[in-house]
């Protein structure tokens, strides 16, 4: 509990300097799309390609290894019609949140340390393959909800060749290969990878300093906090609680399905101009809500 409190303690205080940047017009607008920009081109590759390059494992263990990531997949593709299912009558622009939010957590973040607390050496490893589903479709179906456009052709080229599915590749080869970085690109990358959550986070309060405070209240941001943080990790535990799998990647499942809207979706929401604000509601609320079920879903899975 003390894990998740210093996280999400440190996740808000990164927001309020974001915050406090903008009102005090330190930075402006075109300096916050410059920093929008840089987080979405720069260092989320970064980032990505860091996280697949971590992800080496023991081979004694292979069978977990592959449990978990074929479950992934398999939550991740719930999700991407589940969110379609209970969303689809939402505006458009919201609509494209909501389902970007359902896909894409922010167990990235929130998932490494927490599993390692938990479960220690072991869930850490385990988390870093439940995560490789997610960032490839994060990057793939999760980017189109925002490229989407009437040009099928036009929309897959732009997905293919953004920066955070090329490094997606890249780190897939590096992970399955095992070969390694040249010693300077691999200490640029963590480097530019270190600066994620901090900057990621400055963004978003950059965000919500020009959100009227008076309307941060919005019931389909409490619906999509219900659905996100109870009922689609409460869906994940009655389905892997009739497979047999070990206590450890029964409870790594539902806890990483159990983690607030990426950090992501308020990023490419504002770089593709589809209702930021709204989007920034939603990663603010549903982190702010995950402190305790998260707290309450790891006491439930002991």
């Amino acid at each position: 509990m003390i894990t998740v409190i210093t996280l999400q303690v440190t996740l808000f205080l990164l927001i309020a300097v974001g915050f406090v940047l903008k009102r005090i017009h330190i930075v402006g607008p075109q300096g916050q799309k410059n920093l929008n920009d840089m987080v979405i081109y720069v260092i989320l590759p970064c980032n990505i390609l860091h996280a697949f390059t971590e992800g080496a494992a023991d081979g004694a263990q292979f069978m977990q290894y592959l449990e978990i990531l074929v479950i992934s997949m398999c939550i991740q593709i719930f999700c991407v019609f589940y969110g379609k299912i209970m969303y689809r009558n939402e505006s458009k622009d919201r609509y494209k949140c909501l389902q970007y939010g359902t896909i894409c957590s922010n167990s990235g973040f929130l998932g490494n340390p927490i599993s390692e607390g938990i479960y220690g050496a072991e869930g850490l490893v385990l988390t870093s393959f439940y995560l490789i589903p997610m960032r490839i479709m994060m990057w793939s179906s999760g980017l189109s909800v925002f490229t989407e456009t009437s040009n099928k052709k036009a929309a897959l080229k732009k997905v293919l060749t953004h920066p955070c599915i090329i490094t997606c590749e890249l780190g897939i080869i590096l992970m399955l290969t095992g070969w390694k970085l040249p010693a300077g690109i691999s200490g640029m990358v963590n480097s530019l990878s270190n600066c994620n959550t901090a900057m990621s986070m400055m963004v978003i309060g950059m965000i919500l300093a020009d959100i009227d405070l008076k309307d941060f209240w919005d019931w389909t941001v409490v619906k999509y906090t219900v659905h996100r943080l109870v009922i689609i990790p409460a869906v994940v535990y009655l389905v892997c609680r009739m497979l047999p799998l070990s206590k450890t990647v029964l409870g790594l499942c539902v806890l990483l399905a159990a983690m607030p809207a990426g950090a992501t979706t308020s990023i490419l929401a504002e770089k593709y101009q589809v209702d930021s604000p709204f989007a920034t509601k939603m990663v603010i609320f549903s982190t702010l809500l995950s402190l305790p079920t998260i707290c309450l879903w790891s006491i439930f899975l002991q």
